[in-house]
């Protein structure tokens, strides 16, 4: 078999292998995403990123999880996506600045600003239940939820992927490879969900320790960022714009009084290579 030719990077630790297909398509990428994604057997990293064609954008992006299941959005790897495109002066992302990238999560758009860090129109957060999706009716503000033995409060948004947030007065105590499992299986989330346990600091700063759907413990979580900025902000902890701190670093997150979420964070490259399976 042919090599597959990749650039790892990073987002906060968040970690990817970027894989360009716009000129050479590699069939059954999502098959072969448990080795790649082995940290002792493959290159490792949390996901996936493919570059794609598009015929609604100006380029398409896919997320596969370290099991191999797609997911529709990740906040970290498209502000990778683009940085990769901005060190490789692609005509798109240098004449405008920024890059209209297709998901499965519709049209975002991330963009370069200064200090080398890139900003990313996030879109509308989704709070109705069902459109989460959730099985509660509504908006899901601070619900109770039981989960076997455990009790807990959640808030529902979905960024393009679900997500359960729970605030806590201690995030570093939560055993998340305890809790994480449970609560993204729970059959209240259709489709599974991300969980995001979050300890507030102040009025503006956050801490969050995230378990991600199909990757379990990852060191961050763009579109948990988010979902975590709405869900404070829903609940009078923070104002609408909050600097998230993740075990990764932090990224600012501003909901806007347009109903639109902007990350800001930066997205490194740490090497290339290729790998044969």
């Amino acid at each position: 078999m042919a090599n597959i030719n990749f650039t790892k990077m990073h987002g906060l630790g968040n970690d990817f292998i970027v894989i360009d297909t716009r000129h050479k398509r590699i069939p059954g990428l999502a098959k072969k995403a448990k080795h790649l994604c082995d940290r002792h057997f493959g290159v490792g990293c949390d996901q996936i990123i493919v570059i794609t064609t598009s015929k609604k954008a100006d380029y398409g992006m896919r997320i596969f999880n370290a099991d191999g299941s797609e997911v529709e959005m990740c906040g970290n790897g498209i502000r990778c996506y683009a940085k990769y495109l901005w060190d490789r002066k692609d005509p798109v992302i240098k004449k405008k600045g920024y890059v209209d990238v297709e998901t499965p999560a519709g049209i975002i758009r991330p963009k370069m600003i200064k200090g080398g860090l890139v900003q990313v129109d996030m879109g509308e957060p989704v709070l109705d239940g069902p459109s989460v999706p959730t099985t509660f009716k509504g908006e899901v503000v601070n619900k109770p939820l039981k989960i076997g033995k455990k009790s807990y409060r959640i808030t529902a948004v979905s960024m393009g992927n679900p997500h359960c947030i729970i605030f806590t007065k201690n995030a570093d105590k939560v055993n998340l490879a305890n809790e994480g499992p449970p609560l993204e299986k729970s059959k209240t989330f259709p489709n599974g969900t991300n969980v995001e346990f979050v300890e507030v600091k102040s009025k503006n700063r956050v801490k969050t320790r995230v378990w991600e759907r199909g990757s379990g413990i990852t060191l961050a979580c763009g579109t948990g960022a988010c979902a975590v900025a709405v869900a404070c902000a829903l609940n009078g902890k923070t104002g609408r714009t909050v600097n998230v701190e993740l075990p990764g670093g932090t990224l600012k997150i501003e909901w806007t009084k347009d109903n639109r979420v902007l990350m800001t964070g930066p997205a490194t490259e740490v090497f290339e290579g290729a790998i044969s399976l």
